[in-house]
């Protein structure tokens, strides 16, 4: 049994929490270059450059790319010969967030009461989700979740005989009423299978897979790609503002589900696609 300290956790979940916020990666990068030669639209030219532009600033001076430094989202896989000494796991997450958005100047944005809207004030608590796998390694996988992208979420119960076309009607509309609410162009993540609360963490969980990566199963493969083309359709366009190119990416997480339920969950990102890893 492997012995990982929780300062080790700590410091590597401090370090992620800074990385994330103050440096696109590099298949983000790619991915709005890319948009920007292809986009039509002047203004929706002008918008990627922007958003290019303010990366690039905020990575040379190591600040935040936006003002929503995020709610502190973490997926991690935790290695079954693995035990944690100091705290538990859950603690050094937290403690770790509170490390890297303090020291890193990040805004703070969690509250400990939703009615009372109390400010915590070191941004946490986290939102974890830990899956054993086998082996002596840590995986954490960071993402800082901004409200205006979050906040236009949707989960859908729907009937099995609502099929595809039900889960593409769902997406579409999700897509089309949030407008330039989640500061497109966006990735859409899509969680379809499992119940109410699994589906949900599935849509976001979609969200980490890489950028121009393709599913591996090919009815999901082929739906990422109707969808995909059915939103850049849409013509929401950069920030709003029309164009060719209001998505960067759709990707999809299936799960089993109960015979009588098709669970589809739609989750959002802006184009200040943060994210970042790391293996112990």
């Amino acid at each position: 049994m492997r012995e990982v300290a929780a300062k080790t956790i700590i410091d590597t979940t401090a370090a992620l929490c800074q990385k994330a916020n103050y440096h696109l990666p590099d298949d983000v990068l790619h991915a709005i270059s890319d948009a920007t030669r292809r986009e039509r639209s002047y203004l929706g030219r002008k918008a990627l450059e922007m958003i290019s532009q303010n990366a690039e600033i905020a990575a040379q001076g190591n600040r935040p790319i936006c003002q929503d430094c995020g709610a502190a989202t973490f997926f991690v896989e935790l290695g079954s010969e693995v035990r944690v000494v100091g705290m538990t796991l859950d603690e050094a997450l937290n403690a770790g967030t509170r490390k890297g958005y303090l020291e890193g100047y990040l805004r703070t944005s969690m509250v400990y009461d939703p009615l009372l809207r109390n400010n915590s004030g070191d941004n946490t608590p986290p939102s974890v989700h830990i899956v054993s796998t086998p082996g002596d390694a840590i995986r954490i996988r960071f993402m800082p979740k901004g409200a205006g992208s979050d906040n236009v979420s949707k989960i859908a119960m729907l009937s099995p005989s609502d099929g595809i076309e039900g889960i593409k009607e769902t997406v579409i509309k999700c897509v089309d009423e949030a407008g330039a609410k989640p500061c497109p162009p966006i990735t859409v993540g899509i969680g379809i299978g499992g119940t109410v609360d699994t589906c949900v963490a599935l849509a976001k969980k979609a969200l980490f897979r890489r950028l121009g990566s393709e599913h591996n199963d090919l009815v999901y493969r082929n739906l990422e790609k109707n969808l995909y083309d059915a939103v850049n359709r849409l013509g929401i366009g950069p920030l709003g503002f029309g164009g060719t190119v209001t998505a960067l990416a759709v990707h999809i997480e299936a799960r089993p589900c109960h015979i009588a339920s098709l669970p589809v969950a739609v989750n959002l990102q802006c184009h200040a696609f943060r994210r970042a890893e790391a293996v112990i």
